[in-house]
């Protein structure tokens, strides 16, 4: 059986208020844990038309405060904008406001353009290098654990203490990534999605071969996000699908559009090209009837090997997108 999550993006659409967005993103967690969904995760991203959960700390504490059951977390915390030390604080008090509930997935990539990372943090250039023993120092003072011997911050300890602390995943679309979670033995899940699934069975293959069981996860433990939609007919899927293959047309060629309706992504005119590539979004991307983005999903998690899978859902309208996680949630019998 595959084990189904949540990824949300809180996508601002054209013709709203981007703040609809973020509140959307709440409103979506409740919904997702009634039906049953396992975790939910946010993103962070910076100056961004379209993609607007800038602080995913914020969104997971207004959204634990909603839920009762579902896991909540990072997808993930851009970890070279930050110091670990506050990170480990901000999700410590995390969990305390949802004690055992709480994920951190950290990616090492910037979520954002050169010059936002810059502003985000004036040594942005060298904070990827760090990044594995940023992780190490993490995970040590969430668990309340000592720093390496001779450590400049080693009398540090991240608070509040208490008797659960955040699960830590190594988020990428690399084999970086997956080399980093092999290494200190933690969770690690492979962005599909953002790939459209180059690497991803490569870097599945390195975090298994290069695991090191730690003391927390003796065994490894792999993920996949991929993208999907769903609705009751496959036409009326495709219908909704329409927004997103425009923008991710647009996004392959390094421009970010606001997310448009379907109705403005279908008039759009199209070169003989753009059209190809469309209709290869439409082939290759997980979209159609809840049976049938099940049927693909299943698929894939079995040949990958994986038994967990986190949704990335895009829709103009709100409601579309509530339906989609039904219908998937539906046919996977949740």
């Amino acid at each position: 059986m595959v084990q189904l999550s949540v990824l949300d993006q809180s996508i601002a659409v054209a013709d709203r208020p981007q703040a609809e967005a973020i509140r959307e993103s709440v409103s979506l967690a409740e919904y997702c844990e009634k039906l049953g969904y396992h975790r939910y995760w946010v993103s962070e991203h910076h100056n961004h038309p379209a993609i607007v959960g800038t602080a995913p700390e914020i969104l997971i504490a207004a959204i634990a405060s909603k839920t009762n059951r579902i896991r909540v977390g990072s997808a993930g915390v851009m970890l070279p904008h930050y110091s670990p030390f506050k990170v480990a604080e901000q999700f410590r008090v995390l969990d305390a406001l949802a004690p055992g509930r709480i994920d951190l997935g950290l990616g090492r990539a910037p979520g954002s353009d050169g010059l936002t990372a810059f502003a985000l943090n004036p040594n942005a250039a060298e904070r990827p290098h760090q990044f594995p023993n940023d992780v190490m120092d993490l995970d040590a003072w969430l668990h309340g654990e000592e720093l390496q011997e001779g450590h400049t911050f080693s009398k540090l300890k991240a608070q509040p203490s208490g008797d659960t602390a955040p699960e830590i995943w190594i988020l990428g679309s690399s084999a970086f990534g997956a080399q980093v979670a092999a290494h200190f033995g933690l969770p690690y899940a492979f962005a599909w999605f953002f790939t459209n699934g180059h690497g991803g069975q490569q870097a599945l293959e390195i975090y298994r071969q290069h695991y090191k069981p730690s003391a927390r996860h003796p065994k490894s433990n792999p993920a996949i996000c991929v993208w999907a939609l769903a609705a009751e007919t496959h036409e009326e899927a495709q219908y909704h699908f329409s927004s997103r293959a425009r923008w991710q047309l647009f996004r392959d060629r390094g421009q970010h559009l606001i997310f448009e309706d379907p109705e403005t992504a279908l008039a759009a005119q199209y070169d003989e090209y753009e059209k190809s590539k469309i209709e290869e979004l439409r082939k290759t991307t997980f979209v159609g009837t809840g049976e049938e983005v099940a049927t693909r999903v299943t698929a894939l998690a079995k040949e990958l090997n994986v038994e967990e899978v986190a949704i990335v859902t895009w829709a103009y309208d709100a409601t579309a997108r509530k339906n989609s996680y039904c219908q998937i949630a539906s046919a996977f019998g949740l």
